[in-house]
């Protein structure tokens, strides 16, 4: 979509009778507030945190599950993960805060080195996602990519306890090819991967997104070594792939770096065929674009919810393709998480949304009178 000051925001379209009812959450990049907002676009809660939100989701408890705010000084990676900005620079620690927004849990990372995506898990540990640097000879066998940057960074999932200690690690330059798992010649060798996604399969298992090489894929978790690879020439720089109860794989195609045209689209595929069974994308394609970012989300009632991150726009569609909810976020924030942006600037990026239903367990007993936020309302229901 296009970039105008003048451009209507806030709630921009609503089809009551084909959408998911329920409550959008999402958060400015580089932020310090989580909204909640109900199908009219108003702010039903807020949460505040001093050190920042990058991005959040809630938990069956209805408590707020954050990363907090890239660090000022990072060792180097505050400056990874989008051409020469602090899109996905390390965080310095992820945070639970209750539903008054005070802290009942947090993990801090030694290295300060988090990033990307985070899981709590059924058991209550926390899958975290961290960068280290690799081996230098391995990293001079990694091919493509552009530039000598020293230190080649890789992704890193561990589990932790409630207490802090860690229980799992998985390195992920141990479980990749050199030959097939090649960097994108339009970006820089300062990362390997650039994992941009962490979740799990029903079975436990990691579902993951690899951005520098356009690669998802499914790690067995005991084993290390994947069960399903899937990406190269067929997306380009993917966020976002979630694990559907008919066994395939949805996930937000970024698109750039693709042939001809740049755009995006949402993909569902079968991993047992790495056939696309269903796809979405705009009219004409340019129409839906986001370069970085962004995410998508399977609803109960088969709709899809797609955040268009870059340009903060987050809207429902239908198996057909209908456009049934719109909203554009009216809310700004420092703009480092853009690419290309002036630091000093201001935008409305979105990570990614997440819509919840009213049966959710962390909304029940919750107050969601958006009667409470009237001022804020009033300024940004519709701009």
């Amino acid at each position: 979509m296009g970039w105008s000051v003048h451009h209507r925001n806030g709630l921009i379209h609503y089809t009551p009778k084909h959408s998911y009812r329920g409550y959008t959450l999402f958060t400015n990049q580089r932020g310090t507030q989580t909204n909640l907002i109900d199908m009219e676009g108003r702010v039903c809660h807020r949460w505040q945190a001093d050190e920042g939100i990058t991005y959040s989701y809630l938990l069956p408890n209805g408590n707020l599950l954050l990363r907090t705010n890239p660090a000022e000084q990072a060792g180097g990676t505050e400056h990874l993960g989008g051409a020469r900005t602090v899109l996905a620079g390390a965080s310095t620690a992820l945070l639970e805060l209750d539903w008054e927004g005070n802290i009942v849990w947090e993990y801090r990372s030694p290295d300060m080195y988090l990033h990307h995506d985070f899981e709590r898990l059924p058991n209550g540990n926390t899958l975290i996602l961290l960068w280290t640097p690799i081996p230098d000879a391995l990293a001079a066998q990694v091919k493509g990519g552009f530039g000598d940057t020293g230190v080649m960074f890789g992704d890193v999932v561990q589990e932790v306890t409630p207490e802090g200690t860690i229980v799992y690690q998985w390195n992920s330059w141990e479980n990749l090819d050199i030959e097939t798992d090649v960097i994108c010649h339009l970006e820089g060798r300062r990362e390997w991967t650039h994992q941009n996604a962490l979740n799990v399969t029903p079975d436990g298992d990691l579902l993951v997104s690899f951005r520098q090489t356009s690669t998802v894929g499914i790690v067995n978790k005991a084993s290390g070594e994947f069960t399903w690879k899937w990406g190269p020439g067929e997306i380009s720089h993917q966020h976002c792939p979630t694990f559907l109860e008919n066994g395939r794989v949805l996930l937000f195609d970024n698109g750039p770096h693709r042939p001809g045209v740049s755009y995006s689209r949402i993909v569902e595929v079968d991993p047992a065929t790495n056939e696309i069974a269903w796809e979405y994308k705009g009219d004409p394609p340019i129409s839906f674009y986001s370069y970085q970012i962004s995410g998508t989300q399977r609803l109960p009632n088969g709709n899809t919810l797609i955040c268009e991150g870059g340009a903060g726009r987050i809207f429902e569609v239908t198996p057909n393709k209908e456009i049934v909810w719109e909203y554009v976020n009216p809310f700004l924030a420092q703009s480092g998480a853009v690419v290309g942006a002036s630091p000093t600037s201001y935008a409305n990026s979105v990570f990614r949304a997440h819509r919840y239903g009213p049966d959710h367990p962390g909304l029940q007993n919750k107050d969601l009178d958006p009667a409470r936020y009237a001022n804020i309302n009033r300024l940004h229901l519709v701009g």
